[in-house]
């Protein structure tokens, strides 16, 4: 049971400088993990074979998990003790403000909180001293009320009021967060299970609800701009940056405009404990029950059906195995090994929301001198990231070897929901409409942190019916991109490329001779409408409004010479079609082969 003198001895810098200590321990355990994934374990699955490496190559995947726990774990503890000090000083505030009184007056407080009073002279035939108890009504007035006709009895009951109300506020701030800090411990000996992992988020989530006074998640901008997001985060001071990473990662991890380094460090964190728990559910799934049931009122040639219970179970596993997919193949990204000649990898964005979303960027954006974002199209989900991924990183080698001198940094951004079939969800314009807007936040994101407009030259790479979401953001107003490519495009929803708001000259597409997508957009009406006059076998016939896409003569880009075939090919290693968006990645537009 808390005492008003525990509340007025406890000395709140102590828990400060202990949050401290697990503040550096958890930024070192971090550093470390960095340390281990970017520096040695690439490094050992590359240079040394055998079942030696094999064990050695396990037990560093089990150290880097280590470290991402401890991070995790003791950056709660550093949240939980900051909290906990934060909290108390309110209460403990009013108590010594309640004794300063009580001294002036030259009153007593006693152990159990009542409070010692001598009687006012104006009382007639009162005994020499009063005792006031806490729960008494507090008078409105000096000498009123429970105080009666004495000033002074008034003034005590006062003061043990605010002696039991400091105490009782400060019991209610130690239980929340005492039971926190009892469960932030863990289990003896070296392995990070998925559980742990696992019991890591509910920690958190745990904290969460015990420090939402402190760390108030309605602070975190909600639907805000690009701006108004880099103007929060720049206005808190780095303890808060930590504690609101820390209590809400995956919150901070979408914010758009804020660094790129704390939404990497806060998406890894979401990104671990995902994957545990994943494959936990995925373990506990059970056998797989029957897949068909013999109808229980035919005959001996009665007719199976589908068991029901078979159909949710499959829905289950084919959802839990997609998601660990995907995240295997971001996973597979960081452990890049040092022959790839790749930079370091940053998670910008990460969830398992429906088809799942992630935003993974090859090298730095915020101090890339070259920026290209890549969008990609039907089909496109979290379980098969892992081929989108692999487009941006042949880009940028490509474009890295084109800008010798120059940082470039290439980024596969799945933020959006795309359809899942050709038809009908692709012919639709609704997808373009909803992810335009989440495209735009994360490009106006992108030049917050890189600086301004001037900070880095910015290329937007739509394929497929990603560059339908790119028209989309261009004409919903300023998209911060200095050039449009598109490969594949089954139109922008623009009738010509100076309708974008890049300019005509930094339109930019790629079609290949034996891809369709084109066609079936014009089909679809994606594309957008202008006059001119229609040809068949280059024969001029019926003048009037015409339907045209960005592989067009008519919508007027720079349609860019391609030697590859089929409708995703386009990032093919050491082809024309990947040089010729490289050059313009890196702003090298003569360099760029244009189809006669």
């Amino acid at each position: 049971m808390t005492t008003w003198q525990q509340l007025r001895d406890v000395r709140l810098s102590e828990y400060e400088d202990a949050a401290d200590g697990w503040g550096k321990i958890s930024g070192r355990a971090n550093a470390a993990k960095d340390r281990v994934d970017n520096e040695m374990l690439g490094t050992l699955r590359e240079t040394q074979k055998g079942e030696t490496a094999t064990g050695a190559t396990a037990d560093l995947s089990r150290l880097s998990r280590n470290y991402q726990y401890i991070h995790t774990e003791c950056g709660l503890i550093r949240t939980a003790l900051n909290g906990l000090a934060a909290e108390l000083a309110a209460p403990q505030k009013k108590l010594k403000q309640a004794l300063e009184d009580a001294e002036n007056r030259r009153f007593t407080v006693r152990p159990d909180g009542s409070v010692e009073y001598p009687v006012s002279a104006v009382v007639p035939l009162a005994p020499g001293r009063g005792t006031a108890t806490p729960g008494a009504p507090v008078p409105l007035l000096p000498g009123r009320a429970e105080g009666g006709a004495d000033p002074n009895k008034a003034d005590a009951e006062d003061i043990a009021e605010r002696i039991a109300g400091a105490v009782g506020e400060a019991a209610e701030i130690d239980g929340r967060y005492a039971g926190v800090l009892r469960a932030l411990k863990t289990t003896g000996g070296l392995d990070v299970t998925d559980a742990m992992l696992a019991d890591a988020a509910q920690d958190t989530r745990a904290l969460r609800e015990a420090a939402g006074k402190y760390a108030d998640a309605s602070a975190i901008p909600q639907g805000k701009s690009a701006a108004d997001n880099a103007s929060w985060w720049n206005g808190l001071t780095q303890e808060q940056r930590d504690e609101y990473a820390t209590l809400y990662p995956a919150e901070v991890g979408a914010l758009d405009g804020i660094p790129s380094d704390v939404r990497d460090d806060a998406n890894r964190m979401v990104l671990a404990e995902t994957r545990a728990q994943a494959q936990l559910s995925l373990d506990g799934l059970g056998p797989e029950p029957p897949k068909m049931l013999k109808d229980p009122n035919g005959g001996p040639y009665a007719v199976s059906m589908l068991n029901p219970a078979w159909s949710t179970w499959d829905k289950t596993r084919t959802r839990l195995q997609a998601q660990i997919k995907g995240m295997d193949a971001i996973q597979k990204r960081f452990d890049a090994p040092p022959s790839s000649g790749l930079p370091p990898a940053f998670l910008l964005g990460f969830d398992t929301k429906g088809n799942g979303h992630a935003i993974i960027a090859n090298g730095n954006p915020d101090t890339a001198d070259h920026t290209a974002v890549y969008v990609p199209g039907t089909t496109s989900k979290l379980g098969g990231i892992g081929g989108d991924i692999d487009r941006m990183t042949e880009l940028w080698k490509e474009a890295n070897s084109q800008a010798p001198g120059k940082s470039v940094s290439t980024i596969t951004w799945l933020g959006y929901n795309a359809p899942q079939s050709i038809v009908p969800e692709a012919m639709q314009k609704q997808w373009a409409y909803d992810g335009s807007p989440k495209l735009n936040s994360f490009m106006d994101g992108l030049e917050a942190t890189q600086g301004g407009p001037a900070g880095s030259h910015t290329t937007v790479i739509g394929h497929s019916y990603g560059s339908t979401v790119v028209g989309d953001a261009s004409n919903k107003g300023d998209l911060s991109a200095d050039d449009i490519v598109v490969a594949g495009s089954p139109g922008m929803m623009a009738a010509e490329a100076g309708d974008l708001d890049v300019g005509k000259d930094h339109v930019w597409s790629e079609a290949a001779g034996d891809d369709l997508v084109p066609l079936g957009g014009k089909a679809a009406g994606l594309g957008g409408f202008k006059w001119g006059v229609q040809t068949w076998n280059g024969i001029p016939y019926n003048p009037g409004y015409i339907q045209t896409v960005p592989s067009d003569e008519a919508f007027g880009a720079h349609r860019m010479d391609v030697d590859t075939s089929g409708h995703s090919n386009y990032w093919k290693r050491d082809s024309l079609s990947l040089k010729n968006q490289a050059a313009v990645v890196v702003g090298h537009y003569a360099d760029v082969k244009e189809d006669d």
